[in-house]
C-alpha cells in the first residue's frame, strides 16, 4: 500500500515537473523571439582612407540610418538650404549637421573618428582604417544610410550621398539587406560653393595659411584639388598624389555585427531540460 502511494506521489511530482518545465521552456523561447524582434540591430561600419601615403586626408565621418527623408545636399542648390553642410564642408564639423538631423527626427546618427590620426585631430590619414559598431534602434523605419565628410586640405570640398534613398540598409520588415559597400572616388567630391578655392586662402589642414574668402555659388562637382599638389599639410606631409576623377579616395563597408547569444535564457532552458531528465 505504502509503495503504491509513493509511486502515485512520484508520478504526480513528475507530471507537475514536466508541466513546469514545458512552461519554462515555452516562456523562455517566446522571450527569445520577442527579444530578437524588438532589439536594436548592431552594424559594423568600416571606413578606409584609400589614398596613397602622399595623398589626401578626410575629416571624421558623419553617418546616419534614417527613414529616407533626410537630404544632406542636392547639386545645383546652395549649401544654405542644407543646415550643417557649410560647417562640415569648410571646417569638418559634424555637430551642426547632427543637430539638424536630430531636429528632423529621421533616425539615428553618429560621427566616426580616427584616433590614430596625426596628433591634434582624429582625421583619417591616408591608409587608415577604422571599424565602428553602429546601433540602429528600429530597422523597420531607419532603413537608409547616409554619410558626409570634408576632404582636406581644401576650402570647402566634401563627399556625401546626394540621394537619401541611394543606400538601403534594411527592407520593410527590418531585415538587413547588406553587406553594403560604398566607394568614393575623386569624381564624387563636391564643392560646397561657400568658400573660394584658393591654396593660399585659408584652406583647412593646409600649411599655406592665408585668409579665406566667402562665395555664394551652388553645390557642384569639384573642379579638382590639383592646385594643392606640392604643398604641405598640417600633418607635415607633402601632397604628391593627384585626386583624379577615377582615383579611389575612401571606402565605406557596412555589415551586420555578429549578435551576442542570449546566454541567460538559454541557460534556463538547459537547466530545465537537465532537471527533467534526472527526474525521469
Amino acid at each position: 500500500m505504502r509503495s503504491h502511494i509513493q509511486q502515485k506521489l512520484s508520478e504526480t511530482s513528475t507530471t507537475r515537473l514536466l508541466t513546469t518545465t514545458r512552461f519554462i521552456v515555452a516562456a523562455a523561447t517566446m522571450t527569445l523571439v520577442m527579444t530578437n524582434t524588438a532589439a536594436a540591430v548592431d552594424l559594423n561600419v568600416k571606413i578606409e582612407n584609400l589614398s596613397p601615403s602622399d595623398g589626401f586626408f578626410f575629416t571624421p565621418v558623419w553617418i546616419a540610418a534614417h527613414n529616407g527623408t533626410f537630404d544632406t545636399y542636392s547639386s545645383g542648390q546652395p549649401a544654405s538650404m542644407f543646415p550643417g553642410l557649410e560647417e562640415l564642408a569648410e571646417e569638418g564639423m559634424t555637430a551642426p549637421i547632427s543637430a539638424s538631423f536630430a531636429s528632423a527626427g529621421a533616425g539615428v546618427d553618429t560621427t566616426i573618428t580616427s584616433p590614430g590620426g596625426f596628433a591634434g585631430a582624429p582625421v583619417f590619414d591616408p591608409g587608415e582604417v577604422v571599424d565602428h559598431t553602429f546601433s540602429v534602434a528600429n530597422p523597420t523605419t531607419a532603413r537608409y544610410f547616409s554619410y558626409a565628410s570634408m576632404v582636406i586640405p581644401s576650402n570647402d570640398a566634401f563627399f556625401s550621398n546626394g540621394d537619401p534613398l541611394a543606400h538601403m540598409l534594411f527592407d520593410a520588415s527590418g531585415n538587413f539587406t547588406g553587406p553594403l559597400t560604398i566607394e568614393i572616388r575623386g569624381g564624387d567630391v563636391r564643392d560646397a560653393g561657400t568658400e573660394v578655392n584658393d591654396i593660399n586662402g585659408g584652406a583647412a589642414f593646409s600649411a599655406n595659411g592665408g585668409t579665406s574668402a566667402s562665395e555664394s555659388a551652388n553645390i557642384a562637382t569639384h573642379a579638382g584639388l590639383g592646385d594643392f599638389l606640392g604643398t604641405n599639410t598640417a600633418a607635415g606631409t607633402t601632397l604628391a598624389s593627384a585626386l583624379s576623377t577615377d582615383t579611389l579616395l575612401a571606402r565605406i563597408t557596412v555589415t551586420e555585427a555578429v549578435p551576442e547569444p542570449a546566454t541567460g535564457l538559454l541557460a534556463i532552458v538547459g537547466a530545465a531540460v537537465a532537471l527533467l531528465r534526472r527526474r525521469r
